[in-house]
């Protein structure tokens, strides 16, 4: 049933109640029958599953594969013994699931907000009698009582109304409170009607702000609007962030490279095994291939990445919760970097959510805000806060800047009589004694105000209104209106005694109009230089209000959103459209008016199949499907409400629209970072695969899988969680967004990888042969039996090249040395550096250490060469550098 195009009687007999409630007894029933009035809770994966889920990667099941292959080879050559190959391995594969299980974890650590209600409490009739019980046991057929600040706490059919308005801003995006009434909605055809103009519904999530009431609940749980926008939460998908999407390309790149290296490696073998006529047995061949293939795995996996990626990510949502932005999925800090669109809702993310008044039109100011304030229903509490409908409370807070205090004004002139406000006439009147005489004011709507008026105080006398006045009025009014203003009149009328009758007829005519109000949820004074610096980093806002189309363009257009009217839309008119239809004009509308929730999710869908990475950001329950199905979804932390903040992958505590500015910068500095560590990481490993696939071709063996383990972890990892921490470039908000399509060699990061892994396998396989010679006193380039001291140089110039190669990794293009005679340091790196440096020469040096990974000593002479050939890194690629700049310029 459409409650809202029924009668009150036919509601009642609908759900099988009345006007006196139900009974206990059958209350209890309903409640057993149908659960609790509560939305349902999200399932979780247990911690077991998500640990599985961190194997599935395919680098990883190329780690446990070498492993167990390991394992296998250790027992044929060995027998029983622990097979200390496969143990590192395994605990390395150990280690990075766990971390990213809690990384997991700390994220679903945000407060389960679909289980708590808006309202704790609610007085319902039971038995006849009014009681007070919990909102979750409200059950369909109950009569709940609202009065003026409750929370509704179902949705509910109003069947009893004394100037009932309800705040549903955060169901709907419309700031201004909705007049209710108790008779059935019209029905128009087939055409479904907005929840917003659903005038005798009160919904779950809203405010009474004004008047008392008496509704039944119809839907209560899942079944209200709000468990309808939580199902459409649950049904929205998660999208993968663009690093995400970036890293499952990487792994199939690199698990597609060890599978094919090790084919080519164990092809080679096998013919040459054929061909050079070799009379070991052949499972020695294959044994030996295995134990390569073993070698290439961990080469070409970088182990320390994803422990890399999370605490380099951990780091900047550290200091983005120092800037006012929590985050509560990692990997949405990148994807706010790369931002191209942000979907805003207006009510308390670009306006304050707080009607204001900003303009007015009297001769006597203290006059008009005198008689505003006393002409309304709202209070001061003993804090000073304005308390009652909107509307009224900006009237009370604009008397209070001219040093009004209402309650000082009460005092003066109490109140001794009034002709409350009905949407007919569409004014209020209160009558007041003063100084023995009494005074009444009347505040309306402008046009019902002025004709009731024969007189205006003008130019401090009251005089008789004359068309010249009259059209002046109608002038400024007018003026206010085009500025998207809500406009109140207000008149007053002075008597010697106390009016004897307090009814329209008697005491609204013959008034003197004192001036015009003109309020409006006025913008976030921050917001503009937000949207000006969102612009200038290529960040397109598109404004999206359930606030009426005039309203919406006025606040856009000072904003800078809108510059032509036919850039804004109606929600209504989205429905026009077909999908494909609606994403062809998408990119040429930046306001959208009256929308429902649907609308928004279409918003952002439509910009994401344009292939822009949108966010979408709000405060109220009606924000959170498009916030959940966008790119990347901001809550606002005080005015938000828990199930939007439950979905958002950011939540910005000070609900300032100028932190995603900031937040934007510190995504693009990170990803920056990332970047440089990939680069940094992968052509380490680069190096690692060309020396072992060289020295595999040659015939000998230059590095062993424990000291490819060690460089990976040790002289790559450590350095690299310092690049995590370089500070962010001079022009990092002046760049255009990254497409979400650039590739992650993407900006000349393959060529860079190349060269430069390439470059330490050559000073690698130098340093093997110089220490083949230092420990035979001859030089063989081929069939080498294996040299311990060849091995230990590769291994520490290796090493001392990644440590080294560090400091080039701190700019891609810029030179390094020159960013310290700039002042521009990395105190972390230098750190990591030395920290880097000392493990790997105590790995070298320590003989219980040289011995546990089969490395000879070297004397001083080997380890200056290996120390000198490492140092090479730096000036090669700074010379490089130095030329990619000048083609850069020349292009």
């Amino acid at each position: 049933m459409k409650y809202y195009l029924e009668t009150a009687e036919a509601v009642f007999e609908e759900v099988k109640s009345s006007e006196q409630g139900l009974t206990s007894e059958e209350a209890e029933k309903r409640l057993e029958a149908n659960g609790k009035n509560k939305l349902a809770e999200a399932k979780k994966d247990s911690t077991f599953k998500k640990f599985l889920a961190q194997l599935k990667d395919p680098m990883i099941i190329i780690l446990i594969v070498a492993a167990v292959i390991s394992t296998i080879t250790e027992f044929i050559e060995h027998g029983l013994g622990v097979p200390t190959d496969a143990l590192i391995i395994i605990t390395v594969v150990l280690i990075n699931a766990i971390l990213g299980v809690v990384q997991e974890n700390k994220a679903e650590k945000a407060v389960e907000a679909l289980q708590k209600m808006s309202a704790a409490t609610t007085k319902t009739l039971r038995d006849g009698k009014i009681v007070t019980i919990k909102s979750e046991d409200l059950v369909v057929g109950d009569v709940i009582l609202l009065d003026a600040g409750d929370a509704i706490p179902a949705d509910c059919r109003i069947f009893e109304c004394a100037s009932m308005k309800i705040e549903e801003a955060a169901l709907t995006g419309e700031s201004v409170p909705v007049n209710k009434l108790i008779k059935a909605l019209l029905n128009k055809g087939d055409e479904e009607v907005p929840l917003g103009d659903r005038k005798n519904m009160a919904y779950m999530g809203s405010t009474l702000v004004y008047g008392r009431g008496k509704a039944v609940v119809v839907a209560t749980g899942m079944d209200t609007e709000m468990g309808k926008i939580a199902n459409a939460i649950t049904l929205a998908e998660d999208g993968k962030t663009p690093l995400e999407i970036k890293l499952e390309q990487l792994s199939k790149i690199l698990t597609k490279l060890v599978l094919g290296v090790c084919a080519v490696i164990f092809a080679y073998n096998i013919a040459m095994y054929f061909i050079s006529g070799d009379t070991a047995p052949i499972y020695e061949v294959a044994l030996n291939s295995f134990i390569t293939a073993i070698a290439l795995a961990v080469a070409a996996i970088p182990e320390g990445l994803v422990a890399v990626m999370t605490i380099v990510l951990s780091i900047g949502v550290t200091n983005m919760s120092k800037k006012n932005a929590i985050i509560r999925k990692m990997n949405a800090v990148e994807t706010l970097g790369c931002t191209q669109i942000i979907c805003s809702d207006k009510t308390g993310t670009l306006t304050q959510n707080v009607m204001t008044v900003v303009d007015h039109y009297a001769e006597d100011e203290k006059l008009l805000a005198t008689a505003m304030a006393l002409c309304t229903n709202a209070d001061v509490d003993e804090n000073g806060k304005g308390t009652g409908e909107p509307d009224e409370v900006a009237l009370i807070n604009y008397a209070k800047t001219l040093d009004l205090d209402k309650n000082v004004l009460v005092t003066e002139k109490p109140r001794v009589g009034e002709v409350p406000f009905d949407s007919g006439r569409k004014m209020m009147s209160t009558v007041h004694s003063y100084n023995g005489n009494f005074i009444q004011y009347t505040k309306g709507a402008p046009d019902e105000i002025l004709k009731k008026c024969t007189k205006a105080y003008v130019g401090g006398q009251v005089v008789a209104i004359t068309d010249e006045i009259t059209s002046k009025i109608a002038e400024e009014n007018t003026r206010m209106g085009n500025k998207a203003l809500r406009v109140f009149a207000v008149a007053f009328k002075e008597y010697t005694i106390e009016p004897a009758e307090y009814s329209s007829e008697a005491l609204e005519n013959e008034m003197i109009f004192i001036g015009l109000t003109g309020m409006i949820d006025p913008v976030r004074p921050e917001v503009k230089d937000a949207i000006v610096e969102c612009r200038s980093a290529g960040i397109t806002p598109i404004m999206i209000t359930g606030d009426h189309i005039n309203t919406a363009k006025a606040i856009a257009r000072e904003l800078g959103i809108l510059n032509d009217d036919s850039q804004a839309m109606m929600g209504s008119d989205i429905d026009k459209y077909t999908d494909e239809e609606f994403e062809k004009i998408v990119e040429n509308i930046f306001v959208y008016a009256r929308v429902q929730p649907e609308h928004k999710t279409r918003i952002v869908n439509a910009w994401r199949s344009k292939g822009y990475v949108t966010a979408m950001t709000g405060d109220g329950v009606n924000d959170a499907p498009s916030i959940k199905s966008a790119d990347i979804g901001v809550g606002m932390g005080i005015t938000g409400t828990d199930v939007t903040k439950n979905v958002a992958d950011m939540v910005l505590t000070d609900d300032n629209f100028a932190t995603i500015v900031s937040a934007v910068g510190e995504g693009r500095r990170i990803y920056d970072n990332i970047r440089k560590a990939i680069q940094f990481l992968l052509g380490s490993n680069l190096s690692e695969v060309v020396s072992i696939f060289f020295a595999t071709i040659m015939s000998f063996t230059i590095l062993k899988a424990p000291h490819l383990l060690f460089i990976n972890l040790v002289t790559d990892s450590i350095p690299a969680l310092a690049l995590g921490l370089e500070k962010p470039e001079a022009n990092i908000m002046k760049r255009k967004p990254r497409s979400k399509n650039d590739g992650i060699f993407s900006g000349g990061l393959g060529f860079d990888c190349a060269y430069q892994g390439i470059l330490v396998s050559i000073l690698t396989i130098v340093a093997f042969y110089i220490g083949e010679f230092l420990e035979t006193g001859h030089l063989v380039f081929h069939h080498i039996q294996d040299s311990s001291e060849g091995m230990t140089m590769a291994f520490f110039t290796m090493a001392m090249c990644e440590i080294f190669h560090s400091f080039n990794m701190r700019s891609q293009r810029a030179s390094s040395v020159g960013m310290i005679f700039k002042g521009h340091h990395n105190p972390v790196l230098y750190i990591a550096m030395v920290a880097s440096f000392l493990l790997t020469t105590a790995v070298v040096e320590v003989p219980f250490l040289s011995n546990l990974f089969g490395f000879a000593h070297l004397d001083l002479t080997a380890y200056l060469i290996s120390l000198g050939l490492a140092f090479l890194i730096i000036p090669i690629v700074e010379i490089v550098k130095f030329f990619q700049r000048k083609l850069g310029k020349a292009e």
